[in-house]
């Protein structure tokens, strides 16, 4: 196992911690850009660099389709071909296999994927497929290949679930091909039984791994029920790893779980919603089509450091670029929301190291909520 894990300091079970790979260390707690294919949409990468982020995210499924594990390689990998010099870590595709459910069969032996793109290619991959071409993308962290169930499901399948994503875990791993700096992460499922996170946990940890995912989450059950899940499922896990709650989420998602103990996420909303007129503020969030924002000489948020705010662009100027339907407005908003996870992140890191990150969340969750 070749990725080495720091945990720095500890504030009740929120972690800080530092996770060091072949193209570099990212803190934790950690938010990772979404770059489904091989790009965070709207940005180059300089761009999400000066916001602050240290890692971004993949898609094996996405990058399968299009341009294809090959020519990634040939072209020597997502750092090169992408110009991120910093680590990256790629979904297997599992999440793929529950939101293209309509596209897909599952089998013991994998799974075919029937393309969203022209809706007629099929597509075959099993967990050693799905390693290979992340091995051929030089990703730093590798995914196991998984099945994504929609909540709620009955617990016979959740059951046989959680046995097939170990069995798939375990070959997974053996495809793995191990050297310094790279990675790959199990992934526990196990629905909202409390029985099966534990049997999946336990089967994960016996094969080994570099780092422990939390699966199946923000997949449609209620805040309550993802914290009640990562209550009992986070002091299943080893201490010296990783953990990474896969898909989430919001601002107030990402203090609760940090709260209960996990240092990895990620999330498209913050450029999804860059992309759809939502600015996520310190003040809560803005829909910048309002026109209550037409003539508003305000930032979007007095103490971010993007590119709009640093330059004292109004929320009148952004209003204006979405209603024109200007590309610069999505750009402006990604940058700007992307900047703010960032800052968020860095402000959990400090305050766990200063041992108030109760305090922290308590003071952040009143201004968020006031509006």
């Amino acid at each position: 196992m070749s990725l080495k894990f720091d945990l720095i300091n500890t504030d009740g079970n929120a972690r800080r911690g530092s996770v060091e790979t072949a193209h570099g260390t990212f803190q934790t707690p950690a938010f990772m850009a979404v770059g489904t294919a091989a790009t965070v949409k709207a940005l180059t990468m300089d761009m999400v660099r000066d916001t602050g982020t240290e890692v971004i995210l993949g898609n094996t499924y996405h990058l399968m389709l299009r341009p294809g594990g090959d020519l990634i390689e040939k072209m020597g990998g997502l750092h090169t071909m992408t110009g991120w010099a910093g680590p990256i870590l790629t979904d297997s595709g599992g999440f793929q296999v529950m939101s293209l459910s309509d596209l897909v069969k599952i089998t013991e032996d994998g799974v075919q994927f029937t393309s969203h793109i022209d809706g007629g290619k099929k597509h075959f991959m099993t967990p050693e497929d799905s390693v290979k071409l992340q091995h051929q993308f030089d990703s730093n962290i590798t995914m196991v290949l998984d099945e994504c169930l929609k909540l709620p499901a009955p617990y016979d399948k959740v059951k046989a679930n959680v046995e097939m994503v170990s069995r798939w875990a375990r070959r997974s791993k053996d495809a793995f091909v191990d050297r310094p700096g790279y990675g790959i992460f199990g992934i526990v499922q196990g629905a909202d039984f409390r029985d099966l996170r534990e049997q999946s946990a336990a089967e994960l940890i016996e094969i080994g791994f570099d780092g422990y995912a939390v699966g199946g989450l923000a997949v449609g059950e209620p805040q309550e029920v993802m914290f009640e899940v990562l209550d009992y499922t986070c002091p299943l896990l080893p201490t010296d790893k990783p953990r990474y709650l896969m898909g989430v989420g919001t601002p107030l998602d990402i203090l609760g779980a940090v709260e209960r103990g996990i240092d990895m996420f990620d999330c498209v909303m913050p450029t999804r919603a860059g992309r759809t007129a939502m600015a996520f503020t310190r003040d809560g969030t803005l829909n910048m089509r309002n026109a209550v924002h037409r003539d508003d000489a305000d930032v979007l948020d007095a103490e971010c450091n993007c590119y709009a705010c640093k330059n004292k662009l109004s929320r009148a100027y952004i209003h204006h670029l979405i209603k024109c339907n200007e590309i610069l407005g999505a750009t402006l908003l990604t940058a700007h929301n992307l900047q703010m996870y960032q800052d968020l992140m860095r402000d959990i890191r400090d305050a766990i190291e200063r041992k108030a990150f109760s305090e922290f969340k308590k003071q952040f969750i009143n201004r968020y909520n006031k509006c």
